[in-house]
């Protein structure tokens, strides 16, 4: 199995429900990964804290970077990481990425993704979306980025929030590679 290098940036936007599903459903996958990086925006984590009430992004097995570090190995192509998933997505951080602006590790980072074509899965959180936040989803797209709105799905019955979230970040470790059970389309729900 081809182990992966991953990078989870994490921003302000509100979400933090979405991270930390992400982050646990990593830890389980932590087999098919080589290398696991986190950053953090300041507003991520004062948003997670309120959100959740809790700090348990510390508590990770994976390492986390300071958003000022440009010396972590994903800020260089030549670090070949595999994928970066930002969870939530905040507006700004599109909007900075669709510009080319590389002003902390976060967007130094997308734009290594993309530069190197490698995978930047964007888990965007807001509504409703304004003419500008759309064209920097096309920007990104046309750019080779993969926009996936935090748009949960129902189907699957979830029976709690971190079940619902789980309906999302489902698809991001579909889109990122991973291999995982997760409810199918077409398949029989379990009683």
């Amino acid at each position: 199995m081809n182990r992966k290098k991953i990078v989870i940036a994490i921003t302000g936007a509100s979400g933090s429900i979405y991270a930390n599903v992400l982050l646990k459903k990593l830890h389980f996958l932590r087999d098919q990964i080589s290398a696991c990086g986190i950053v953090m925006s300041d507003n991520a984590r004062q948003v997670w804290e309120y959100e959740l009430g809790n700090r348990d992004f510390e508590n990770f097995p994976f390492k986390l970077f300071e958003k000022s570090d440009f010396m972590a190995p994903f800020a260089s192509g030549s670090a070949s990481y595999d994928t970066q998933i930002i969870c939530p997505c905040s507006m700004g951080t599109l909007a900075r990425i669709a510009s080319g602006v590389s002003n902390d590790l976060t967007t130094r980072t997308a734009d290594v993704m993309l530069k190197e074509r490698k995978k930047l899965i964007c888990v965007v959180r807001d509504t409703p979306f304004s003419l500008i936040h759309i064209n920097n989803m096309k920007t990104v797209t046309e750019a080779g980025g993969i926009i996936c709105p935090a748009s949960p799905s129902f189907y699957s019955r979830p029976a709690d929030f971190e079940s619902l979230a789980a309906t999302v970040i489902d698809r991001v470790l579909d889109l990122a590679g991973f291999e995982h059970k997760t409810y199918r389309w077409g398949e029989a729900l379990k009683k």
